[in-house]
């Protein structure tokens, strides 16, 4: 059954003003755009927008019309992310007195005393927002609400640490500012009405996938589940956005300015198409795009779950892994020559077998979709029918038709011993031969297969001289053995490698 994921909406250049666009990448970065109103003069104009958010950048800001109609020439822009907040004002009127309304503890009347601030205790969120690229590189400050130090305030010639009451503040300037915001001097080549595109990157903003896998009482068929979470942290409330979700590993190097004008061409070139085709997921460059079905609110501080995947009876077979080898991390990072001459290298028995489950991501399994990064967890119904966790692993972005095997946890059941029983090495001649014992036990009530992995580092040239089970050559220093053990039973594989230099 091919799995269900949310239809692909492309919408005409009309729709825009609907309400804001965004394409959140899972790097904790995103692409907003969104209309805004401007009615514009001949000339020079002064525009204000005070609903960016706390983490623009201000160097990929666009401001466009369009419908193509009009040229903007933007001859200045100003951007303030400190919105008046009370300790922002009690650290502006430090070394000044101010009025602090308290409560009388007896009567309960309200009173007002004056006090002089010392130490406003406003501490400034600090956040570095860089730009990935070269010569695009930058790092701004960014304020939110601002954490908090301890206050001092002088009152009647005596120290206050703290507040002694609400203090009340003069009015605002004309300057101030309540949300983040942006000032543009504008040059029109003619007076307009029109929604212009306000688009830029913002920091803040990311998402990720998770996959909850279900298996039946007996059997290794799955039942998935996929979510997306998406969080904003990004200091402003995003009403009815349309959301796009890309998937991949952008490349720090390469200007996100860059990344973002391709995919703003990219969207244009989609709503000028005469058809909208109902796509759930598509490749975008080097990486994978999603979109959600239904314009949503996305509120500052929140994250928020979607539904993007759906399938049933995907086969994930349960596999046992043992690598017996317990390697000493003192030898981490060592060459062959190196580890060749220590003769107790990777000769500690770890009895550990992995329990894996492997499956493949194509369309006959139920998948055969581009799956985002994300946390992979199983369960399996008891005979109640009640859902029991069984592990969980994190996988990495995976293309279609690729085979996945995520590591879930120990067998209890089933053990593993290894043993080295002779090394021989003769340095004149350049050869080393070595002899290992592995006892595999399954004190299991069903049989079972474990694939015995074996690390052969001592050298690049190496052949196994002497085995009792055959093997495979996985890469060009690791062998499986495939052992199969009926209940409670155990099976012992020996082999000899010969290594030449």
């Amino acid at each position: 059954m091919k799995p269900r994921l949310f239809p692909f909406l492309l919408v005409a250049a009309s729709a825009f003003a609907a309400g804001p666009s965004l394409t959140i990448y899972n790097q904790n970065f995103a692409v907003v755009r969104e209309s805004i109103p401007l009615d514009l003069k001949q000339g020079l104009n002064i525009v204000q927008f005070t609903n960016a958010t706390v983490h623009l950048e201000p160097d990929s800001v666009m401001l466009r019309d369009p419908a193509g109609k009009i040229t903007l020439s933007i001859l200045e822009q100003n951007f303030r992310a400190e919105p008046i907040s009370e300790g922002l004002l009690l650290n502006l009127f430090e070394g000044k007195e101010v009025e602090f309304e308290t409560t009388a503890p007896v009567t309960g009347e309200k009173q007002i005393i004056r006090g002089k601030v010392i130490r406003s205790g406003y501490v400034p969120h600090q956040r570095a927002m860089q730009n990935y690229g070269g010569a695009y590189a930058y790092t701004q400050m960014a304020y939110s609400q601002g954490g908090s130090a301890q206050p001092i305030v002088e009152v009647g010639g005596k120290l206050l640490f703290a507040l002694p009451g609400r203090p009340i503040f003069p009015a605002l300037a004309a300057d101030a500012i309540l949300r983040p915001t942006l000032d543009w001097r504008i040059h029109a080549e003619r007076a307009a009405r029109l929604e212009g595109e306000l688009s830029y990157v913002s920091g803040g903003m990311s998402w990720k996938a998770d996959y909850n896998m279900v298996a039946g009482e007996t059997g290794d068929k799955l039942d998935v589940v996929g979510w997306i979470t998406m969080d904003n942290q990004s200091g402003k409330d995003f009403e009815q956005a349309r959301i796009k979700l890309v998937a991949g590993d952008v490349n720090k190097i390469q200007p996100v300015g860059a990344l973002y004008q391709r995919a703003m061409a990219d969207e244009v070139k989609m709503m000028r198409s005469e058809a909208a085709p109902q796509v759930t997921e598509r490749s975008f460059d080097e990486y994978h795009l999603y979109t959600l079905p239904l314009a949503t609110t996305l509120h500052d501080r929140e994250s928020k779950q979607v539904e993007f995947v759906r399938s049933t009876n995907v086969q994930a077979a349960r596999v046992y892994v043992y690598d017996g080898a317990k390697i000493d991390r003192r030898y981490y990072g060592w060459d062959a020559m190196t580890i060749r001459n220590q003769p107790e290298y990777g000769t500690q028995s770890n009895p550990k077998v992995w329990v894996m489950r492997e499956f493949v991501n194509t369309a006959e399994n139920g998948l055969g979709i581009a799956l985002p990064r994300g946390r992979v967890r199983f369960y399996r119904r008891d005979q109640g029918g009640a859902m029991e966790f069984t592990g969980e692993n994190n996988i990495d972005h995976t293309p279609r038709n690729e085979k996945l095997r995520v590591y879930t946890g120990d067998a209890f059941d089933i053990v593993g011993e290894r043993k080295r029983t002779r090394i021989q090495i003769d340095q004149e001649k350049n050869w080393l031969d070595e002899s290992f014992e592995i006892r595999i036990r399954n004190h299991k009530k069903e049989a079972v297969e474990v694939r015995v992995v074996e690390h052969l580092y001592r050298w690049t040239n190496w052949r196994l001289t002497a085995q009792t089970l055959p093997h495979r050559k996985s890469d060009s220093q690791t062998a499986e053995f495939l052992v199969k053990l009926g209940p409670e039973q155990e099976q012992v594989l020996t082999y000899t490698v010969h290594y030449t230099w």
